[in-house]
């Protein structure tokens, strides 16, 4: 349970374009008492929430977490928290290999969740994509299928999935692909439409604000419809 002084989160994924969202988000909102954002170098604030995004309020509450990621359970009193919002993510490309494309997108991800249960946290939020499917035939999206099935399996309270298609934000990395698809996106049928990363963001956070018992997942068409 969240103390009476608010509900603490820690925030995985936070320099990534959704993750940046969550913790603007996050740190404005008067529920939350304390986002433990866990890095794997050091970050200043300003180079996690961007120039743009330096005036937010709540600044004070931001804990920085530098962490090896493969050693996470050497920082286990860092998972004492009431909320995990997981937006954890690479690509195959720039991984590497698919072994390494998992171990960023399923293992870091179910160590994260299984931690924080360890230490009581009830509500967790992940960023996964349209199409995850832990009985698809593309690698990438039974990766993320069965990230979601790993974490519906261990009992938290409550549990949101947002299944993005094409995120929109400022990106430091363009792809070919996502560039056409962003430029093309009018033409889209609405499952597959762009969503904004701060929609994303949204989305989940209205959700685990609301705390319904459960699974809960939010496709891109609802994600479009956040403000």
């Amino acid at each position: 349970m969240a103390s009476s002084s608010g509900v603490r989160v820690l925030l995985a994924g936070a320099s990534g374009l959704v993750g940046r969202q969550a913790l603007v988000q996050l740190l404005a909102d008067p529920m939350v008492a304390e986002v433990r954002a866990l890095v794997r170098r050091d970050l200043a604030p300003v180079e996690m929430l961007g120039p743009g995004h330096m005036a937010v309020s709540g600044l004070d509450k931001l804990r920085i977490c530098k962490a090896n990621f493969e050693r996470l359970e050497a920082q286990a009193d860092w998972f004492d928290v009431d909320w995990v919002f997981c937006a954890l993510g690479t690509t195959i490309r720039q991984a590497g290999s698919q072994a390494a494309f998992r171990q960023v997108d399923f293992d870091y991800p179910l160590q994260i969740a299984q931690l924080a249960k360890a230490q009581g946290a009830c509500r967790f939020m992940l960023v996964s994509a349209l199409g995850a499917s832990a009985r698809s035939k593309v690698f990438y999206s039974r990766t993320k299928g069965e990230l979601e099935e790993a974490i519906k399996a261990m009992g938290f309270e409550h549990v949101s999935v947002a299944r993005p298609s094409f995120l929109a934000g400022d990106r430091t990395e363009h792809r070919t692909g996502e560039r056409i698809a962003l430029k093309l996106g009018f033409l889209m049928p609405a499952r597959y439409k762009p969503v904004r990363d701060a929609q994303v963001a949204a989305g989940l956070l209205a959700s685990a604000r609301a705390g319904k018992p459960g699974w809960h997942v939010l496709d891109n068409i609802a994600l479009r419809r956040m403000r």
